[in-house]
């Protein structure tokens, strides 16, 4: 029987191969370690991310097989893209991080009684962010954040983590604009990580373990900006 691998503490300690993950199709991989910036950039650049609650130690994740949206096959119905049109809102990136993450947070979920964003969590996040690691998108009504949704980008991968809504789809507006401008700029995913029938509807799928880090090692040879916002207010003023 093949136990759970334990991390070393450092930040330099390595991951197990992704192909020993237990439990597959949700594979949990490892455990313990840290939430440096460090360890975080090497987890997402091998196709492994956290999720674990305040009562567990931090849990590392590698499902197969992975559910994946590509950029330029989102499903837009035709309400939605008439909401998207109307440009009732205003769209930003990178401006609200923390704001985005605190409020994906504090949103219930669907048969979650709490939420796997932990302080711990939160926090190191946020030092992805100001690390040029992670990013948000932002929908605004006025000086009021409405919806949004965040992640991490490695290569041309970008791996959502979280997306809220305080007006009607408000989320999906910023899921059709982060799409938009990764397609423009060469993106091959957006990692989802797992399964959600919400996602599946925008036209999201699974595919193997092994063609996710295929595709994560070939998009790595092309490097993005550092000034996401600058890229992407370029993208929004061509609208």
């Amino acid at each position: 029987m093949i136990s759970l691998q334990w991390l070393q503490d450092e930040s330099t300690s390595a991951f197990p191969a992704v192909e020993t993950s237990l439990d597959e199709p949700e594979g949990l991989l490892a455990a313990g370690g840290d939430l440096s910036i460090e360890r975080l950039v090497r987890a997402y650049k091998e196709g492994i991310f956290p999720w674990y609650s305040d009562a567990e130690p931090i849990l590392w994740w590698a499902p197969d097989p992975r559910f994946v949206l590509r950029p330029q096959e989102l499903k837009i119905s035709r309400s939605l893209g008439k909401n998207v049109r109307n440009n009732n809102f205003e769209i930003r990136m990178d401006t609200a991080f923390e704001e985005v993450i605190s409020i994906c947070a504090s949103q219930p979920r669907k048969n979650q009684p709490g939420t796997w964003i932990t302080n711990e969590m939160k926090q190191a996040y946020i030092n992805m962010h100001y690390a040029g690691h992670a990013h948000c998108v932002e929908c605004w009504d006025g000086n009021e954040l409405v919806g949004g949704l965040y992640g991490i980008h490695t290569g041309q991968v970008f791996c959502g983590e979280s997306m809220f809504s305080k007006q009607s789809n408000a989320s999906k507006i910023a899921l059709v604009h982060l799409c938009q401008f990764l397609n423009l700029n060469g993106f091959k995913l957006i990692d989802s990580q797992v399964y959600t029938e919400h996602l599946e509807r925008l036209g999201a799928k699974m595919i193997s373990r092994a063609e996710y880090i295929n595709i994560l090692q070939q998009s790595h040879q092309v490097v993005m900006p550092d000034n996401w916002s600058d890229l992407f207010n370029r993208y929004i003023k061509q609208l």
